[in-house]
């Protein structure tokens, strides 16, 4: 059983989430582990510095030698405005408390722009592995539109000491075609210079929601996603956490089948999740959650809840912001700590 802080934090829903049995068995999926580099990156195509950047990643932090992965990435006062992201707490107007939340909190890496990075990569470039992301969309254009912009090189990136870079596709949207073909010559060159690759795997599209449902975040779409992410070789995937599935039979255009349904799914969160992990090579290329909006009381349930279906379903770790920077800086700690506590108790298994 789980320990007692982790499941008095689930509460009511301990007993569901620590006991789920996953209709597609673990048997058949690889799962994150201390040996994962050797296992899986040195029998590939990555070069050698790709593969030193992977353990380097994987080695730093709390969860450092586990084979699981707890990024810190704020990439949101682009994305979402500065003003919208940090108000609530003014002090990650200044980058460098990004990064030293991230230090604090034993976190394997940090995500953030080529300014936040850049700014601050000869004071802590060698201090924990940063992962400088190359594109955003920006809400300052009107009207806005669903496109992800190539703001610097991956030199730059190399050049500032970064182990790896990232990049988000907008599936869906009108301008992944494009996004597509930028991100899978931005992931080639940083595999040439021996970085690691993240994609944000997310969907765009007002397509997607239908009758009131938002089906970009259900578990058949996401699940493609996903598995066009790790065709790009993207050595990491992000995905947020899938909320619901049938997006393919709601949207009524692409192609599915009833055994995805049946067989490989269910509504538990953590099968949900374990097809997203299915569609990352059966977990040879790990999937990490994103830990969603801050929601203010609830975030550290959230934030464990969001770990423990994680970790169930196969998944690799958690890439949590807004639940951590919009709250004081001591409390950010500590929820990042106890989400990476998930990882580190072995009681809590595989589904």
């Amino acid at each position: 059983m789980a320990s007692k802080k982790i499941a008095d934090i689930l509460g009511d829903k301990a007993e569901d989430l620590l006991n789920h049995k996953c209709k597609v068995d673990k048997s058949t999926l690889t799962l994150p582990s201390p040996s994962y580099i050797d296992d899986i990156f040195v029998q590939s195509d990555r070069n050698n510095r790709v593969v030193g950047s992977m353990q380097q990643l994987l080695d730093h932090g709390r969860l450092g030698g586990t084979g699981y992965c707890s990024i810190f990435p704020v990439d949101q006062g682009i994305e979402h405005s500065a003003g919208a992201s940090f108000a609530p707490n003014p002090i990650y107007f200044d980058p460098e408390n990004i990064v030293k939340l991230a230090i604090e909190a034993g976190c394997n890496g940090v995500a953030s722009t080529f300014g936040v990075l850049g700014i601050l990569s000869r004071k802590y470039a060698h201090k924990i592995p940063f992962i400088v992301k190359l594109n955003h969309n920006e809400l300052l254009s009107y009207p806005n539109k669903f496109d992800q912009t190539m703001y610097g090189s991956v030199e730059t990136a190399y050049n500032m000491g970064a182990v790896g870079v990232g990049a988000t596709v907008y599936w869906g949207s009108e301008e992944s075609t494009r996004q597509l073909q930028e991100v899978s010559e931005a992931f080639a060159l940083a595999h040439e210079l021996g970085m690691c690759t993240i994609l944000w795997c997310y969907l765009r599209n007002d397509g997607f929601k239908v009758n009131g449902t938002d089906y970009s975040t259900s578990a058949d779409l996401t699940g493609q996603a996903n598995h066009i992410g790790v065709t790009l070789q993207a050595d990491i995937i992000k995905q947020k956490m899938a909320t619901n599935n049938g997006g393919y039979n709601a949207v009524k255009y692409g192609k599915t089948s009833p055994l995805v349904y049946k067989n490989l799914s269910s509504d538990h969160p953590i099968d949900l999740c374990r097809y997203q992990v299915l569609n990352c090579y059966s977990g040879k290329i790990g999937l990490i959650n994103s830990g969603g909006a801050s929601s203010g009381e609830s975030d550290l349930k959230e934030a464990v809840e969001t770990a423990v279906i994680n970790k169930r379903a196969g998944g690799m770790g958690l890439i949590m912001g807004r639940k951590a920077f919009q709250r004081p800086f001591k409390e950010g700690v500590e929820l990042l700590i106890a989400s990476q506590d998930v990882y580190l108790d072995e009681s809590i298994t595989i589904a």
